[in-house]
């Protein structure tokens, strides 16, 4: 079926160094705050593009090895997930985040959407 409108958004799965997973206690999001940073795409902006722009408005963050992980589709929105790695340790910069964290892969924030807790397991198991 053909849909006259849809929104896409970007999300990832940020390790650093120690191998921790960023996520950020985001304002907007029901429940528990916290997931994985991300954003919408505005009109004519790279997916890629639009993850690390999210990032750097909202955290000061510059991310390296940016890899498409996923698309996920949920009724009329499209969701674009990569992984990537940083060395950054980033600040709220913005008023729709609340704080953010780095998080070892079994210490996840409670409350946490299912859904972005089994993706990040998924991440995380597909290493080799």
């Amino acid at each position: 079926m053909w849909q006259p409108s849809f929104t896409a958004s970007t999300a990832a799965i940020i390790r650093n160094e120690a191998g921790k997973v960023l996520l950020l206690n985001h304002v907007l999001r029901p429940f528990s705050g916290w997931g994985l940073p991300g954003g919408f795409i505005e009109h004519d902006e790279a997916p890629e593009t639009a993850i690390r722009r999210e990032l750097m408005e909202e955290t000061g963050i510059e991310l390296t090895d940016v890899t498409l992980f996923r698309v996920r589709v949920v009724g009329t929105h499209v969701e674009i997930l990569f992984t990537a790695r940083t060395k950054e340790i980033g600040s709220v910069l913005s008023r729709e985040i609340i704080e953010l964290g780095w998080f070892d892969q079994n210490e996840l924030p409670r409350g946490m959407s299912p859904a972005q807790h089994r993706l990040i397991d998924q991440v995380f198991s597909s290493e080799i």
